[in-house]
């Protein structure tokens, strides 16, 4: 009886929750807390390390950071369409691009400066850019990401020009910490995605000529099991096949 009043309240909870805001993708009952504080840019772990840049220069690495975020949300959450994860991505380009251009411009002189060389400069601006993307890279956290990333571009889009980089500075901790797995809130550990898969092993003399796992040479498949919120297996389990 108990788990039923606790299923109608979250059901209750749900529905005041859709009357109050308008209609979002929603992975979770309860969603995770993934807030931070403001950051400057020089913070351990935010963006790709500028040493000795300027304020100037740190804030347009910070607004180049959050697009490359928003960029990838655009190319790996369109699985979720209620995002918007590609309409917002090109909204923020178009009605941000002269906030975007200064800091890719402010960057590059950045580069230039420290390598006392513009072609120097140009190849070290394109190696941070793919720094800066590989940062963003997540498989268990995705979900978190992109629930993340749609609600930073949604402000994103409503933020005049020109103060692009006051919602980077408000938001890029908490991009950083979507990245991490993350799990149901309301129901710890019990509504959360789990998952598993059969893992042969991979060596050439494990298989025969027609492609087929042999288990006499090297014993039966196992079985991978996921638990939500972890990023290693929980269980391997020994299937004879």
């Amino acid at each position: 009886m108990t788990s039923v009043r606790t299923w109608v309240a979250a059901a209750a909870a749900l529905a005041a929750a859709s009357q109050a805001a308008p209609a979002q993708a929603q992975f979770f009952l309860k969603n995770p807390d993934m807030r931070g504080a403001p950051v400057r840019g020089d913070e351990p772990g935010i963006i790709v390390p500028l040493p000795g840049a300027s304020p100037a220069e740190m804030r347009a690495g910070l607004v180049w950071s959050m697009r490359a975020a928003l960029n990838i949300a655009a190319l790996q959450c369109q699985f979720e369409p209620q995002l918007l994860a590609v309409q917002s991505y090109n909204a923020i380009l178009l009605d941000h691009k002269d906030e975007l251009k200064q800091s890719l411009d402010m960057l590059g002189g950045y580069f230039t400066r420290m390598k006392k060389s513009k072609p120097l400069g140009q190849r070290a601006l394109d190696e941070y850019g793919t720094k800066i993307y590989s940062s963003f890279s997540t498989v268990a956290g995705q979900r978190t990401f992109c629930q993340t990333a749609g609600d930073v571009a949604h402000d994103a889009l409503f933020m005049p020009r020109g103060s692009l980089h006051s919602i980077a500075s408000k938001r890029m901790r908490e991009l950083r910490n979507s990245l991490k797995p993350w799990g149901e809130q309301f129901f710890p550990g019990r509504l959360g995605m789990s998952y598993r898969y059969l893992m042969p092993r991979l060596d050439a003399a494990c298989w025969t000529k027609r492609e087929e796992y042999d288990s006499r040479r090297c014993g039966p498949v196992q079985e991978v099991i996921y638990a939500s919120g972890s990023a290693q297996p929980q269980q391997l389990v020994s299937l004879q096949r």
